[in-house]
Order: C-alpha cells, then sequence, then structure tokens
C-alpha cells in the first residue's frame, strides 16, 4: 500500500527537472551581502535567496550563469540569459525590448569611504588629485568628470570587496561602496578599525528585467516578484544580511 501511495504522489508531482528553466545572470564581480559563489555556482546573499524565492513561487528550475560584468549586457542582447537582477533603469546604455522591468525590489545607498580617522563630511568635487577604489565594469556618472580632467583617478578592483580590503591597506584615502557591502565588510573589523562612510553619493531604486519570450514563463516571474516585494520577504531578505548604520551625510554622486 505504501508503494502504490509513493507512485501516486510521484505521478501528482511534477518532477524538478519537468519545470521550465529561466537563466538568471550572476556577476563574478558580486560579493558578500549581495551573493558568494562556490565552485562557479552562488550558495548564498541577498540576490541569490531572492533568485531562489522568485523560482520557487514563479514554479520554475533557476539555471545561473555566472559572467564577467562587462560580460552581462551583451547577454541579454544575445538572449544567452532570461532574468538579470541588481539594476537600476539608468544603468544599462542599451535598453532591449524584449526585456520587461520588474517592481523595484530594494534600494541601494552608495558611498565615498574612508578608512577610520577622518571624521568631517567629504565633497568628491573639491578633493585634491588622488586615486579612488572602483570596481572593474562598473560606472560612476556623476564621478566621471572628475576622472575626465584627471582631478580623481579609477583603481579597478574585480569586487567590491577587493577594492574595500585595499582601502582597509592604505592603497587610496577613499573608495566607492555600497551601504551593504560596507556593512559586511566592518563585521570583520573591531569598531575603531571599521570603514567609515564620508558622504552619500546616490540612493536608487533596484530591480529586475526578464525576457519576454512566449516560451518563457516571464509574466510567472514578474508576478513572483510583485509578491515578493509586497509581501515584506524581499525586506526579510535584505535584514538578514544587514547591520545597522548611521545615514551618510550629503548627496553629490552616483554609481553603478
Amino acid at each position: 500500500m505504501r508503494r502504490l501511495l509513493a507512485s501516486l504522489l510521484l505521478c501528482a508531482t511534477p518532477s524538478l527537472a519537468e519545470q521550465p528553466v529561466l537563466r538568471f545572470a550572476i556577476a563574478e564581480s558580486w560579493s558578500m551581502p549581495l551573493i558568494r559563489i562556490e565552485q562557479g555556482q552562488p550558495v548564498e546573499g541577498i540576490l541569490y535567496d531572492l533568485m531562489q524565492s522568485a523560482a520557487r513561487e514563479a514554479g520554475v528550475r533557476p539555471e545561473y550563469h555566472v559572467l564577467a560584468r562587462l560580460r552581462m549586457q551583451q547577454a541579454m542582447e544575445d538572449g544567452d540569459v532570461d532574468v538579470r537582477c541588481h539594476l537600476a533603469t539608468n544603468w544599462l546604455i542599451e535598453r532591449p525590448g524584449e526585456y520587461i522591468w520588474s517592481v523595484p525590489l530594494m534600494v541601494q545607498r552608495d558611498l565615498l569611504v574612508s578608512r577610520a580617522g577622518l571624521l568631517d563630511p567629504v565633497d568628491a568635487s573639491r578633493l585634491p588629485a588622488q586615486a579612488i577604489g572602483t570596481v572593474l565594469g562598473y560606472s560612476y556618472p556623476t564621478l566621471q568628470p572628475l576622472f575626465s580632467r584627471g582631478q580623481l583617478h579609477r583603481e579597478d578592483s574585480r569586487s567590491q570587496q577587493l577594492a574595500l580590503q585595499k582601502l582597509q591597506a592604505g592603497r587610496y584615502q577613499y573608495a566607492v561602496s555600497n551601504e551593504l557591502s560596507l556593512q559586511w565588510f566592518n563585521r570583520q573589523l573591531p569598531a575603531e578599525a571599521q570603514l567609515q562612510s564620508r558622504a552619500l553619493l546616490e540612493e536608487q531604486n533596484l530591480g529586475c528585467v526578464v525576457r519576454s519570450d512566449s516560451s518563457r514563463p516571464t509574466q510567472a516571474l514578474l508576478r513572483a516578484l510583485v509578491r515578493i516585494k509586497q509581501s515584506g520577504e524581499m525586506d526579510r531578505i535584505v535584514q538578514h544580511y544587514a547591520a545597522p548604520t548611521s545615514p551618510a551625510p550629503m548627496v553629490i554622486g552616483s554609481h553603478q
């Protein structure tokens, strides 16, 4: 009897292999708390939890494609991926018509960061000529004029974490970091050695773009993302990885 019931359950429950697949783009430059990658696949982090939850809600099987940051837009245009998350609308140089934007899912606060010891707010436009810690493939539109005229110089790292490690080691005096990554990095440091925010560069709403293809469960995923946001699950995911922080002093730029 038990064997018969088990057989009936197997017949009634679609296997994971039978579920439609959605291909999620993962930037190899992302680091915790956004995502942690092991052996070429994501295993934890805010974006991993979001993608797993959205796939579960939509009844799809997630397939993760880890790509260089500079390859992600081309992969979208070529149709090699179906979903790309952690995006603001003004970050895309090209806006492919075959993709649909999700609802805004989270807010990113981008900061100018220094080592401990500097106490006053900073206006980047008044900084003397120097290198600024940045991430390869990220654009900084408001800081770009300062880079273009040589007032500031980019020193690119492969990830946000590495950029902060170089700042801590004294490779440069300032770096650009999103608030969540700064909080995560500071967890390993005693209070007197923690990196400090010197200016709020920008706040932006971030969401996902999903490929509009009749052969893909696009609408199911978009509806799942709406439910995740409206139910408060997105906020709970972020808070699971976040730590409280004091507000930054001024708005003077932007970061992607």
